[in-house]
C-alpha cells in the first residue's frame, strides 16, 4: 500500500472558505484525493466539515466497526503475549512446495 510514506509525514492541512471551497472545489477534490491532503472546510472562520480522500474515510469508518476493533484488540493481546513469529522463521517452518510433474504426451 502507498500509505506508508504517508503515514511517515505530517498530512497536509488546509482551512478554507467554504466560499472558495465551492468555486475550486474540483481541484480541492483532487489535491486531497492525489496528495493524501486534508480540508477543513470553514464558515465565517468556524470550521463546520472536513474533506478527506474516499479510502481513508472507508478505513476510519471500518475501525469504528465494534467487530473490527475487537478484532485489533485481540490481535495486539496475541503479540504481546509472544504468539507471533518473525516472518522468516515462518518461511523456513514451512515444507517446500512439491514439484510439478510433467505429463508426457503420446505419441500416436
Amino acid at each position: 500500500m502507498a500509505r506508508t510514506a504517508a503515514a511517515t509525514t505530517p498530512p497536509v492541512i488546509q482551512r478554507l472558505p467554504l466560499t472558495t471551497a465551492r468555486i475550486t472545489l474540483g481541484a480541492v477534490v483532487k489535491r486531497v484525493h492525489l496528495n493524501k491532503e486534508y480540508v477543513i472546510l470553514e464558515k465565517d472562520g468556524i470550521p463546520v466539515a472536513g474533506i478527506m480522500d474516499a479510502d481513508e474515510l472507508e478505513d476510519y469508518l471500518e475501525l469504528r466497526d465494534p467487530k473490527v476493533r475487537a478484532h485489533i484488540r485481540k490481535s495486539n493481546d496475541e503479540y504481546r503475549a509472544g504468539k507471533s513469529r518473525p516472518l522468516e522463521e515462518l518461511r523456513a517452518a514451512r515444507p517446500a512446495p512439491a514439484p510439478l510433474k510433467r505429463k508426457r504426451r503420446q505419441k500416436p
